[in-house]
């Protein structure tokens, strides 16, 4: 390993229960797999894709600057001074048979090199290896434990796996990998794969990519450990309310930012794939609403797929 890269080392993450089926994400016993069936993939089939490919115009970060582009679903771009780190991306119109609703906000030839690339878990909705396999070479993959064999022969320089609070630095850029309450097999039986978030680190900016995760009083440890600027948290797939047991709803991650103590807002995971029973485009609404409530609007940031800010 260059001397200028180094892993610290935390714990690995005590074992939770997989979810064994569709049932124990649901509420009642009216579920049914033809239930899941129609709302999930037939419902969303016969609806037309919307949204657009934008022709990006990237910011050029200067010192202390973040360019910040979401590209869709969980998909980000963070730019720095330094550096490109590109999260979770997936740029398929499908996920199997499940469609996808929005265009990707920019193609991925559009994509400046990213140096790095951060993979939070291996679900198939944030691990999209066509995706990984058509990107540039050059680049580290940063992943959690027991992903890294799924990330060989995608064309990777190197591949870093990472426990909970364990670090990866080079230079002024650290990236934390942190806790999240979820899971991380990407088959069945392959519980051994971590999963989480990243806090990026870099001339005092933080940046924190909270992957898929429910609400769980991590956030407020990450938030005294790290103290992250910047927020990207998850606000879809969360009903019915058997679905929070995985994933966050607009409350919590209402509840979540105020325990982060951070200064933006930036909300992800929704719009893009129908991956539970709410309208699709419902959790930004009940979001700006929260927000508006809680005197944080100044603070909330909806981005538009395939549009850069600079912060």
């Amino acid at each position: 390993m260059d001397p200028a890269e180094t892993n610290f080392t935390g714990h690995r993450a005590s074992k939770r229960r997989l979810p064994r089926s569709f049932k124990e994400l649901t509420p009642t016993r009216a579920f049914s797999p033809r239930t899941y069936f129609r709302e999930m993939v037939w419902k969303p089939l016969m609806t037309r894709r919307r949204g657009r490919h934008k022709q990006p115009l990237f910011p050029h970060p200067r010192a202390g600057q973040v360019g910040l582009t979401w590209i869709g679903h969980s998909s980000f771009l963070v730019q720095l001074a330094a550096c490109n780190l590109l999260i979770d991306p997936i740029f398929s119109n499908w996920l199997f048979v499940v469609k996808r609703q929005k265009h990707p906000g920019l193609r991925l030839k559009d994509i400046p090199n990213p140096d790095i690339v951060l993979i939070t878990h291996a679900h198939f909705d944030h691990f999209h290896k066509p995706t990984l396999w058509r990107l540039p070479s050059n680049r580290i993959a940063i992943v959690p434990w027991g992903v890294g064999e799924l990330a060989q022969g995608l064309g990777f320089d190197r591949i870093l796996e990472l426990e909970w609070w364990e670090s990866y630095t080079r230079g002024d850029l650290r990236i934390t990998f942190t806790p999240a309450k979820h899971w991380g097999a990407r088959m069945i039986s392959d519980h051994h794969r971590g999963y989480g978030g990243f806090v990026i680190e870099f001339q005092g900016r933080k940046i924190y990519h909270a992957g898929d995760s429910a609400y769980f009083d991590g956030f407020r440890q990450i938030g005294d450990k790290l103290a992250p600027e910047i927020a990207l948290l998850p606000i879809g797939a969360s009903h019915p309310e058997s679905f929070r047991k995985v994933h966050m709803g607009p409350e919590d991650a209402v509840r979540a930012f105020k325990e982060l103590r951070s200064h933006w807002l930036v909300p992800m995971h929704y719009g893009t794939f129908r991956l539970a029973f709410e309208d699709i485009d419902e959790p930004p609404r009940r979001l700006a609403d929260l927000a508006a409530h809680a005197g944080l609007s100044k603070q909330l940031l909806i981005l538009e797929e395939g549009v850069p800010v600079l912060l």
